[in-house]
């Protein structure tokens, strides 16, 4: 049995790098096709596309603008030049979001994952992801068929029912939240159910902490993480080393300042933004809105590709301040006014029954202009009057916190 997917999971790094890269100009030509990203992406040449340099001087596309570009312009919000009949299944997520499923073998980039956790062909897979309107159902589905497994699409819900199938087919794996792992195995223990032929998970769509990991693992089930969306699939997931989480194939991850499209310094939390290299429907450079950081090096599991810490909060930290919106953007802006300025925190507190707020901000160059320099600054981005605090260098949390509201 091989201990990878394929071969491409421990190609060279830079050999991966200059495939997604040579391949990017044609996705993007692709992507311009449709209305909205043509007009995004005006004037880029696709051509000069080739590095994660160009990449990052394009424009974000944030997830949290999509459900009202959608009902602009159903169903896509003009980012698909294809019409929707020409995709296989059609979603929708909360929002609304509309996702379509394209018609390839494993559309959701999911049988890798899977194959991570152990799964293997000819696995019989219990998937309890929903199979009503959302994708999340279809997207594990779609990856353990492709992946050679036969699939119950159990959804969520009806353990006694679920119990039956089990007990019948037997089957060696789950997909599903850790949630609804836990009340399986709890239900099947009060009422001497058996499923113990249930070795192996994949789970995803909930925290999965370290208790409820040392529970799951007690009861005789291997189970590992993975991180995906109901936009792009599975985007990273964990593998036999246990260090974080392995970014899928044909997939370009950047984590950028909360804000911004700028990429951080290697190591540093920040946001996730996505490019995928699907021409049929390809996603330029989509922030998630999820917080991450990359770690460094390979995987001991022999994989090559990046890894990241996996799921570290959400990057939208957007506050109310004496009935002013403050936006990480706006933070964003009053570094880059000041080049000394390294790591950059808005605290907001209270001071008897009045907002108040702080700008601490990390720099090597302290002095009571570069202070006043900041104030002034403050006031002009935000409106707001706040007080500055100058502090060194690797002061401030790596956290991705760029707002952090203490009310």
């Amino acid at each position: 049995m091989t201990a990878h997917y394929d071969a491409r999971e421990t190609r060279d790094q830079a050999a991966r790098e200059a495939d997604l890269f040579s391949r990017l100009p044609e996705v993007l030509r692709a992507a311009m096709a449709a209305p909205a990203y043509a007009e995004r992406l005006r004037g880029i040449d696709p051509a000069a596309v080739t590095s994660r340099a160009a990449l990052a001087v394009l424009p974000v596309l944030r997830k949290s603008e999509l459900p009202a570009l959608h009902k602009a312009t159903a169903p896509f919000g003009g980012f698909v030049a294809t019409p929707a009949g020409s995709f296989a299944r059609l979603f929708t997520s909360p929002g609304p979001i509309f996702e379509p499923e394209g018609r390839q073998t494993d559309p959701w980039r999911g049988a890798r994952a899977l194959f991570a956790a152990g799964f293997r062909p000819d696995d019989i897979v219990l998937n309890t992801f929903s199979y009503h309107l959302t994708p999340g159902g279809f997207i594990f589905d779609a990856s353990a068929r492709a992946l050679g497994c036969a699939v119950i699409p159990a959804g969520p819900g009806n353990a006694e029912q679920q119990f039956e199938l089990i007990e019948a087919y037997r089957p060696v794996g789950y997909s599903g939240t850790p949630d609804f792992l836990k009340i399986l195995l709890d239900a099947a223990a009060s009422s001497g159910r058996d499923v113990s032929s249930i070795k192996r998970a994949l789970v995803s769509g909930a925290a999965f902490p370290p208790s409820l990991q040392a529970e799951i693992k007690a009861r005789g089930i291997d189970a590992y993480q993975a991180f995906g969306t109901a936009d792009l699939g599975l985007i990273a997931f964990e593998t036999e080393a246990r260090e974080g989480m392995v970014v899928n194939e044909d997939l370009i991850l950047e984590i950028v300042r909360p804000g911004t499209g700028d990429p951080v310094a290697s190591g540093d939390v920040g946001e996730i933004v996505v490019t995928s290299l699907d021409p049929h429907h390809p996603w330029i450079r989509l922030a998630l809105g999820d917080l991450t950081a990359a770690l460094p090096g390979p995987s001991k599991c022999g994989r090559t590709n990046m890894r990241i810490k996996g799921w570290m909060g959400r990057a939208d930290q957007t506050t109310k301040v004496k009935g002013m919106f403050i936006r990480p953007e706006q933070i964003a802006e009053i570094g880059k006014r000041h080049s000394a300025l390294g790591r950059l925190r808005l605290v907001v507190t209270r001071q008897g029954e009045t907002d108040a707020m702080t700008l601490k901000a990390e720099t090597a160059a302290a002095s009571q202009a570069l202070h006043e320099e900041i104030a002034s600054s403050l006031r002009a981005v935000t409106k707001l009057g706040g007080a500055v605090e100058l502090v060194r260098p690797g002061m401030l949390p790596n956290d991705g916190k760029v707002i952090a509201d203490e009310r």
